[in-house]
């Protein structure tokens, strides 16, 4: 029974790679809360969750004040009873992002635990379906790109061999994204996959009229056209569309996937494992996905996703935004359009903790 001795968590600040905007908002920040795990056997685990420019320092108060007290005695074998142990405790404050986002950062710590323990990546430890995912990019598709930008970008995805784009929408006038999207398509041909994503900035019959006037030029998904809650208006625009509905970055709990699973409304599932609250509901919603036929394609977090993607029979698609090239010693390895998940045992995930330290703000 591998107890743990010292539990420890912090919030970094890392500044974004590249401008980033989308229909609603700016990626200004990213605000990365770590948890770090010692056991009596002698391993070390670290684990983290984020934040987009607000909200760390409340995960972090979350951490410190009710679940990092809690974890000191505990088995760090049993992962499920850590989880539900946590959970349970915050009773007053489940479902919601901050009590999700600070779970994970525990869980994720638990699990670099339990790789490191079974000597073995985290992509086996979690499934070992493959080794290799395919890659979509995101970082050439941003809304304030013009045209010509996108254009450029996408032809140079599709010269390194990646099978897959995504392209924000959400300007001010439909005809504004069919132009944009056009001049992609038009660049890359037919066999290339572009993702469109509307960052919840549509009303229902808007999303319905732009995923109509879309779908001549053959999206691969529209993603979170409208606010995650309206389950009902996902429904109708599945039922509206071709296009394939992408949701699940904007989801905080397994039971939210299987009211969109379960009605229909959900074609991708996108779920984050710092936003469901870890690698063990990350599962959970990947495997109730894979029941319902559905691709898992997570959002963000690709130096984590790769290895969980990996895992799955149902894992599409690893989104490319590098984020943590200021904190670790290498990159995420790609060929061919291809992700390949680590080998190492834990996360898999080179942490620069010299660079970390520095970074650390509370």
């Amino acid at each position: 029974m591998p107890r743990i001795t010292h539990a420890r968590a912090y919030l970094v600040d890392l500044e974004v790679e590249t401008v980033r905007t989308d229909a609603v908002q700016s990626f200004l920040k990213q605000e990365t809360i770590f948890v770090e795990l010692k056991t009596d056997d002698g391993l070390t685990g670290l684990g983290y969750s984020y934040t987009i420019g607000t909200g760390g320092a409340a995960v972090l108060s979350m951490l410190r004040e009710h679940l990092v007290p809690r974890l000191v005695g505990m088995d760090a074998a049993n992962v499920e009873q850590i989880w539900m142990d946590l959970f349970a405790s915050t009773r007053a404050t489940t479902t919601g992002a901050i009590t999700s986002l600070a779970l994970a950062a525990v869980d994720t710590a638990v699990w670099d635990l339990k790789s490191k323990r079974a000597a073995a990546p985290l992509w086996q430890v979690a499934g070992g379906f493959r080794q290799d995912v395919p890659l979509y990019d995101t970082e050439g598709g941003w809304l304030h790109l013009s045209t010509e930008e996108l254009v450029s970008s996408a032809k140079a995805s599709q010269a390194a061999g990646w099978p897959g784009l995504k392209v924000k929408i959400g300007k001010p006038h439909v005809s504004e994204d069919v132009e944009r999207l056009r001049a992609v398509r038009d660049a890359v041909g037919p066999r290339m996959d572009i993702m469109v994503d509307a960052n919840q900035s549509m009303t229902g019959p808007e999303a319905i009229r732009r995923a109509r006037a879309l779908e001549p030029l053959d999206i691969f998904w529209i993603e979170e056209p409208m606010p995650a809650d309206d389950v009902s208006g996902h429904v109708r625009l599945a039922e509206a569309t071709s296009i394939p509905v992408a949701v699940g970055e904007s989801m905080y709990s397994v039971a939210q996937f299987r009211e969109y699973l379960q009605r229909g409304a959900a074609g991708i599932v996108q779920v984050d494992v710092a936003r469901i609250g870890g690698i063990t509901p990350w599962l959970k919603v990947a495997h109730l996905a894979e029941a319902f036929n559905v691709a898992v394609c997570p959002h963000f977090l690709m130096e984590l996703h790769v290895s969980l993607l990996a895992a799955i029979p149902n894992g599409r698609y690893v989104e490319h935004i590098p984020q943590l090239r200021a904190i670790t010693k290498s990159e995420m390895t790609i060929a061919d359009g291809r992700a390949l998940a680590p080998n190492t045992p834990g996360l898999g995930i080179d942490w620069d903790m010299d660079a970390i330290d520095k970074r650390v703000v509370a």
